[in-house]
């Protein structure tokens, strides 16, 4: 392995790794050497995901807790503390969608998912953070965005305003960490082929509008994902800060 990209003595944690995305780089940190810490809400399935890590001879902790929950963040990385578990690297990836016309979102509804998707980022991020600062070696905080960081769609207007957020966190991120020697970049996802999207993509019409919209002609998978985290997560990416990569099969790059 190019020493650039080894991540053989670096802690992970990645929020919302249980499934999905967030596993999937769980999984390529994991076999780039890293120790990584696997997230989510249910402890059952946080578990059975670390569980899955280990039994391929990869070092894994559990942090159960809800990122949208102060107390549970603070409690979670005091526990990573008393561990002696030291995050140098965080990934944003847990988050939610929901689709209703703007005209129909409940408030409650527009906070749920702004919390899920953008406030849980700087939850967990402040946590991590002031311990990368206090430590003084530094760190890498990859948040995870969407094609939606850059444009809108119908029917997903809170999701739309939590990813263009979260673009604006990482570039406030870098405004303030960047000279302690923490790297804060986000990677925007294409059409994934996710339990998330399961619904679009059994939809034929759907389907059909993302294959013929994207130059690729194809949803992206999961672990297409991993080398760009691994960059990010890797002393490849010192110098770059406040960036996000799109990682979307050509999707932006044609109109």
């Amino acid at each position: 392995m190019n020493p650039l990209f080894d991540l053989t003595g670096r802690t992970a944690l990645i929020t919302g790794s249980s499934r999905g995305l967030g596993h999937a780089i769980a999984s390529g940190y994991a076999a780039a050497g890293a120790r990584v810490v696997i997230n989510g809400t249910d402890a059952g399935r946080v578990a059975q995901a670390a569980q899955a890590l280990r039994a391929q001879g990869r070092t894994v902790f559990e942090a159960p807790f809800d990122v949208v929950d102060e107390a549970q963040v603070r409690t979670a990385f005091e526990a990573l503390d008393a561990q002696g578990v030291e995050v140098d690297v965080l990934v944003n990836n847990a988050g939610i969608q929901l689709r209703k016309p703007i005209v129909e979102l409940q408030l409650d509804e527009w906070r749920k998912v702004l919390d899920t998707n953008l406030t849980s980022a700087f939850l967990v991020s402040r946590e991590a953070a002031r311990r990368m600062l206090a430590r003084g070696k530094g760190g890498k905080i990859v948040n995870i965005g969407s094609l939606l960081s850059e444009c809108g769609r119908a029917t997903i207007a809170p999701y739309t305003a939590a990813k263009g957020g979260l673009k604006m966190l990482t570039r406030a991120m870098t405004a303030e960490w960047a000279a302690q020697g923490i790297q804060a970049n986000a990677i925007g996802p294409g059409y994934m082929a996710t339990e998330m999207n399961q619904a679009l993509m059994s939809n034929p019409t759907f389907d059909a509008w993302v294959k013929d919209r994207t130059p690729a002609q194809r949803w992206g998978r999961p672990d297409e994902l991993v080398g760009t985290a691994i960059y990010l997560a890797s002393s490849a990416s010192n110098f770059v800060n406040g960036q996000i990569i799109y990682v979307d099969g050509g999707f932006l790059a044609v109109l």
